[in-house]
């Protein structure tokens, strides 16, 4: 029990310089989106067998894992949006590639200006 407890602890610690981190700055551009949603989909399963042994150092060790990567893939799903909305649309234009001017225009018949 002491061993647990002892170990639990430690894990926990170990990962709250990255969820800091991340609270922090709100920067995860560094983390992969899949394997954060892979991680969140396996902590789901394995949480049926965890929550199913007696209470103990496991439950709080896996329900701070539960927290701190559900928190991760809501920073991460939440950078990937604002980054969708500070990414401006480029629409092409169609007429960009064509150096001559339409037909009409005054400047058509002066083959000088095609190009310009």
């Amino acid at each position: 029990m002491i061993a647990g407890t002892a170990s639990t602890v430690v894990f926990a610690i170990s990962n709250l310089p990255m969820l800091r981190k991340a609270l922090r700055t709100r920067d995860v551009s560094s983390y992969s989106l899949s394997s954060i949603a892979m991680i969140n989909a396996a902590n789901a399963v394995y949480s049926l067998y965890v929550f199913s042994l007696p209470p103990g150092p496991i439950w709080a060790l896996h329900t701070f894992y539960l927290v701190s990567c559900a928190i991760m893939l809501v920073l991460c799903l939440g950078g990937r949006r604002a980054a969708a909305r500070r990414t401006p649309t480029v629409l092409p234009n169609p007429g960009l590639h064509d150096a001559r001017p339409p037909a009409g225009h005054p400047s058509a018949y002066d083959v000088t200006s095609w190009g310009r």
